[in-house]
Order: structure tokens, then sequence, then C-alpha cells
């Protein structure tokens, strides 16, 4: 009988997710059904050891049951190396101690464990900033400390979106109109007084009724459908976390440019599990870390996207 494939993730306690959302779940449950052995990690229970990477690992068994959907054995130190692929699926914020873990399962990569996605491309891909390498495809955007610029760019466009470079989930987003009173402190608290960079971008209209558009690519492909995410009345985040309504909707033939554009060169980097987010037919940033998506997409369509980057991950590993 030949030995199953095993399958480590690094994520967030398991204990507190919320289960109808979760993608990492779903990640999960896929794997397990198609056969795969689960180790389960948290960010502490990762180490380096004379240059080898290791773990504490737990093994896990997932169920579809909402009330208890995971099941950990007792923890067992032993080498990275003995995983066949790790899911790296913890949230941001993307901060010294994410860098940190990045480095260790990178000395696992160099042992010939599968890290899904790439520790390098995590490090070097900022959600915000990588869209710079895709000019095409996004709406005009700057990125700087200084506040007069940010302040002549929405004197150019009128109104403009101004976000910190490491928020997640709709935390810290402006909306900013040409003289709002606010402008000075939000451009002040955004940059710590000109010594942090922020990015703003043009105010894209179209998120009011078509939302923020979450675009999944597994492999460099894209899903065939988009979560598009309608901020409430009272916000303009399109952000699940903010409150937004995630509505599925087929790809349109924007949102397939958009991944033939941006899919490749993230494929080639090692970035298997990517988001890209889309308003009004433009990218307004490339989700790398943790995304989401999968549950809502799949109830709605009656989708599997979860073993469909289970499939992708195979085929890696009878490459290697």
């Amino acid at each position: 009988m030949n030995t199953p494939l095993r399958l480590g993730v690094v994520m967030d306690p398991i204990g507190h997710i919320k289960y109808a959302k979760d993608s990492t779940l779903a990640m999960l449950l896929a794997a397990q059904a198609r056969g795969f052995e689960l180790a389960y990690m948290e960010q502490g229970d990762l180490s380096l050891r004379d240059g080898r990477a290791f773990g504490r690992i737990r093994p896990l068994h997932v169920s579809a049951d909402p009330v208890s959907w995971y099941a950990l054995g007792e923890p067992k130190v032993e080498p990275l190396s003995n995983l066949d692929c790790i899911l790296m699926r913890k949230d941001p914020p993307f901060d010294t101690e994410y860098i940190y873990t990045t480095y260790i399962l990178e000395r696992a990569e160099a042992e010939g464990v599968l890290i899904a996605n790439r520790p390098q491309g995590l490090r070097d891909m900022n959600e915000k900033v990588f869209t710079a390498w895709f000019p095409q495809c996004c709406a005009p955007t700057l990125i700087t400390r200084d506040m007069a610029d940010m302040e002549a760019f929405l004197r150019e466009h009128g109104k403009i979106v101004c976000k910190p470079l490491h928020g997640m989930g709709g935390r810290s987003i402006f909306v900013v109109e040409r003289n709002d009173k606010n402008m000075n402190v939000i451009f002040e608290t955004l940059t710590d007084y000109g010594q942090r960079f922020a990015i703003v971008q043009r105010y894209l209209p179209e998120i009011v009724e078509s939302g923020d558009s979450r675009v999944l690519l597994i492999d460099g492909e894209p899903v065939p459908y988009a979560l598009a995410r309608i901020p409430t009345a009272s916000d303009n985040r399109g952000n699940l976390a903010a409150g937004a309504k995630g509505v599925g909707r087929p790809l349109n033939d924007r949102d397939r440019w958009l991944a033939g554009q941006i899919g490749p060169t993230l494929s080639a980097r090692g970035m298997i599990f990517v988001g890209l987010d889309v308003i009004g037919g433009y990218v307004t940033e490339i989700n790398v870390t943790s995304p989401t998506g999968i549950r809502e997409l799949d109830k709605q369509f009656g989708l599997n996207i979860g073993d469909m980057l289970i499939q992708a991950i195979e085929r890696k590993l009878r490459k290697a």
C-alpha cells in the first residue's frame, strides 16, 4: 500500500475560525478527501535548528460539521521535510514575525517540501505594491511618503482611496474628495507625518453597484466565477470583514484578460493560490498571503475550489 502524502498547514488557531466562511478549512477538507494525511501547525510551532526547519506537528482530522469541524492528535516535533506540502495560511498582519516564518518555511522548501504559497513570493509581493508590476491592469496609483504629492494626486483625480501598505480586511481605508477638511489628518495618519509609505488610488465609482470582485487564481488559471463584494449603503469598503455582501458572478472578458496578464507571472514564481481584487475592470490588490472567497463561491455555484487547488498541488508533487 502506498504511504499517504502528508499535507501540513500553518494557520491561525483552527478552533477560532468561522466554519461557514473559512477558505483554509475548505482546502483541508478537500485534501483529506483526496487521501492526504493532515498535519497542523501554528506560527509558534515552527523552529530552526542548525539550519533545519522543524515543527511541533499535530495530526489533524477535519469534518464538514459546523459544530465540531476538527480533531487534533498529540503533538510531535519533527523535521518539516517529513511533509510533502505545506499550506502557508497564516493571516496578516504581514509583520516581522510573518517574515521570520517565511525564512523557516524556505529552509523546508530547500529540503524538497512544496510550500503554497512560496515563501520568497510572500516576502516579495506586497499585496498593494506588487500591482506596480502590472500597470496596464491598474487605475492611476501613487505610492509615496510625501503628503504634498498625495494632495496633488487628489487635485488631479478629484476623489481617491487612501490605504496603508500593510492593512487587510478593510482596515484604515479612507475615501477622500477634493476640499475634504479631513484630508491633511488622513495623510498624516497614513504616512505617520511622512515617515511611512502609503498608497493612493483613483476612486472607482463602480464599487457602489458592482462591488470589489475577488478573482481567484489557481496556479495562474482563474476560477470561472468571481465573488463581488458589495459595500453596505453606509460604507465605502468592499470587504466581507467590513460588512460587504458577497455576490458571485461569472468572469467577464476583462477578468480573463487581467488573469492572463498576471497569472503566468504568479505561477512561475510559485504563487499557487492568489486573489485579484478588481473594481471597475482594474486590479487594486494582488492577495498572496491567505486569499479567501472559496466557501461563498462553492455555495453559490456548486463548486469545490478547494479540490481544484489540491489537484493543482498534486500535479506539482508528481512533477517534483
